[in-house]
């Protein structure tokens, strides 16, 4: 036992002298930026001439209905713009031949075309895609949160039910917050944060990439490099989704909803410490939401809020379950990240 501990010392005094030559936060954002920029180019210039593909809508009130598009280029969100107003501000996910689509995601063949939404009578693809894209939303807030000279490395995200309470996000801080205890207003300005990106709603940008790609976006995140590898060892074709919002580039274990806009009630619960692992100490930073299309009276949201501090737990059978059809927001951790950065 106090061999294992020696041992957990010593790598994260390495990892933290290893921090003080790396590239700061921005610098490491702007690089996954820019590889990201760079595959979406060349991936575009793969179409150099307009090739039209038929799209078949498979939608109420709009069955069979032809879209002539382009190849390499359209992506769902493109077709929805082609219809009412309704289904550009309400579409939150696509099914292209039955399958998950991402709505800015380019559509490569003539295909089937439905348009989810939050409002549709079975929504559970669209809740998990939900509760996938406001954990996604968690874990850039709580990188933009914090100073540059503290360093914030995000975890695997936990697929947890939508039943379960809270969202969640796991994440190892700098060894040097590792006393930090976060307070109600850390957790009010990690919501602020949020909200912010909320009202900016911007999109989340599809990229599906070679491993190569991939780990050369993660080059500064062993953590991310080794989910990389596993990813890619599990998918059919032996890729791996990368998503943009704004200048930070996450990877994704599903697809996430079309933007941020679509979130709507939106609080940062709580931040769980779970103990030691191998990359420091592993805290579970949880939160609550509702989507645009959907409210609670505050009465109810303040229940839902209370269920959300509670810690959720992530059983290792269960960390690749659907995520439940229903939309009741989840419970959330107690702990909350530090004031919007400036610790």
């Amino acid at each position: 036992m106090a061999c294992r501990t020696v041992c957990q010392l010593l790598q994260r005094r390495l990892a933290s002298s290893a921090a003080s030559v790396r590239l700061s936060a921005a610098d490491v954002r702007g690089q996954r930026s820019a590889v990201f920029s760079r595959e979406q180019a060349r991936q575009r210039s793969l179409y150099p001439r307009t090739e039209k593909i038929e799209v078949t809508l498979q939608i109420p009130g709009l069955q069979g209905t032809l879209l002539v598009m382009n190849k390499g280029v359209s992506t769902p969100n493109s077709c929805a713009r082609h219809l009412t107003e309704w289904y550009v501000t309400s579409s939150a996910l696509a099914l292209v031949d039955g399958k998950p689509w991402p709505l800015h995601q380019p559509l490569t063949q003539s295909c089937s075309l439905s348009l989810l939404t939050f409002k549709d009578t079975d929504p559970q693809m669209v809740n998990q895609a939900y509760w996938r894209s406001c954990a996604a939303l968690l874990g850039q807030v709580l990188q933009d949160a914090f100073k540059e000279d503290f360093s914030v490395e995000l975890l695997r995200v936990p697929e947890v039910l939508v039943t379960s309470g809270a969202f969640c996000c796991d994440v190892v801080l700098d060894p040097q917050l590792d006393a930090w205890n976060p307070s109600e207003e850390s957790l009010r300005s990690l919501t602020r944060g949020a909200q912010q990106l909320i009202h900016r709603d911007l999109p989340w940008e599809p990229l599906e990439v070679a491993p190569p790609v991939a780990l050369e976006a993660f080059s500064h995140s062993r953590c991310k490099q080794e989910e990389v590898e596993e990813k890619s060892a599990q998918s059919p074709k032996g890729t791996v989704m990368l998503y943009r919002c704004g200048d930070h580039v996450l990877l994704s274990g599903g697809p996430l909803v079309a933007r941020t806009g679509l979130c709507s009630q939106y609080e940062v619960t709580a931040i769980h410490p779970l103990g030691e692992c191998v990359w420091g100490l592993h805290r579970r930073a949880q939160g609550l939401s509702l989507p645009l299309q959907q409210q609670a009276h505050h009465t109810v949201w303040r229940k839902l809020r209370s269920r959300a501090e509670k810690l959720v737990e992530v059983p290792t059978a269960s960390a690749n379950e659907a995520i439940s059809d229903t939309l009741t927001p989840p419970s959330a951790p107690e702990q909350t990240p530090p004031h919007t950065a400036q610790q």
